[in-house]
């Protein structure tokens, strides 16, 4: 299987991780201009169970180092595979809930807020976990994007005020605060579902992993079985009861065009990179480090949200310095955990 040798390209593979995590809430803000995101849902989870039977079958499988991902899968203990599913089950509805967040306040918000704080809560889960790389610089980093999450709360407060001097825009600033309560609950549910993983992996070891223990290849594969049988469960409630609109039913899901679904799968398939990049990643940098690094996926969204989507359109010249404010703390502090693992 591909195992990385170098931090540096252990790093590079967090960068990639935070763009794909920080993306693929494009492809539900695209599908959601005709298509309910409680049905989107359903071919996002698709997607990442596809991608990771693809990853598995190629990366995971080519090289003569470590186990093959088929061999690996075979000899994975009870325990491992019980910590794994857990983080699949914990992550599915976390990430409904940020979905549902993305439909009320959009990517500019619901991610800073959502993710943000996942990232704060599972920068310490995931270092109990495995003490690696310096304690007081990863903290540090981990600070400056606190403050970043707070001037970005603020930047949203200030334009939902300016809004709410419309009439029409009463509902969206309604909307915006129920997505922000959505992101808060989404974001603590977040932080725990990388150290269920981390905790079914040998991460000191991906070349002669302990028996019993998963390679990232197969701790991605039975991760998304969990993510995707879950959704049985979490998809089905969302759907019945939903944060806005009427109910929708399965029937209804088997209306949408062949390329509103694939949009689905294309969004499971860029997070599923992500997510598997960081898992291998986490071998050499550590999954406190390789977590925090993807986490640095608001700043992503955020871009997205601001140039993209123009979910800041209108703001006066203060909230724009805001989120100025924001992006220079959060470059600041993903620097400071990239030195913190050196």
């Amino acid at each position: 299987m591909f195992i990385v040798k170098s931090y540096m390209l252990a790093v590079i593979l967090c960068v990639i991780t935070m763009m794909c995590w920080g993306s693929w809430g494009n492809t539900q803000k695209l599908a959601g201009k005709s298509w309910r995101y409680e049905l989107f849902y359903w071919d996002y989870v698709l997607g990442i169970l596809l991608f990771s039977l693809l990853v598995g079958f190629t990366f995971g499988s080519f090289g003569a180092e470590g186990r093959s991902f088929m061999t690996d899968l075979a000899q994975v203990s009870l325990s491992t595979f019980g910590w794994i599913i857990l983080g699949g089950i914990v992550f599915n509805l976390a990430n409904i809930l940020l979905s549902a967040s993305i439909s009320q306040a959009g990517m500019s918000v619901a991610f800073p807020v959502g993710v943000g704080l996942a990232l704060v809560l599972g920068v310490i889960q995931n270092y109990i976990v495995q003490s690696k790389g310096n304690v007081l610089l990863l903290f540090a980093g981990v600070a400056l994007v606190v403050v970043a999450i707070i001037v970005n709360s603020v930047a949203s407060s200030r334009i939902q005020k300016l809004r709410s001097k419309n009439i029409e825009a009463t509902k969206s600033m309604s909307s915006g605060k129920k997505g922000i309560i959505l992101a808060i609950v989404a974001g603590v549910l977040m932080s725990f579902f990388y150290s269920f993983v981390a905790k079914g992996m040998d991460l000191d070891s991906f070349e002669s992993p302990a028996i019993g223990k998963a390679t990232p290849y197969t701790a991605f594969f039975i991760f998304s079985v969990g993510v995707y049988l879950s959704n049985f469960i979490w998809g089905t409630i969302a759907m019945k009861r939903p944060v806005e609109g009427e109910p929708v039913n399965y029937s209804d899901y088997f209306k949408g065009a062949g390329k509103v679904h694939l949009v689905g799968l294309l969004g499971g398939a860029i997070w599923g990179l992500g997510t598997v990049l960081s898992y291998i990643a986490a071998g050499k940098a550590g999954a406190a480090i390789s977590y925090a690094l993807g986490q640095g996926a608001p700043m992503i969204a955020a871009l997205w949200g601001v140039f993209v989507w123009k979910e800041f359109k209108g703001a006066d010249m203060k909230t724009n310095g805001y989120l100025a404010i924001m992006f220079i703390f959060f470059i600041a502090g993903l620097a400071t955990i990239v030195y913190a693992g050196r």
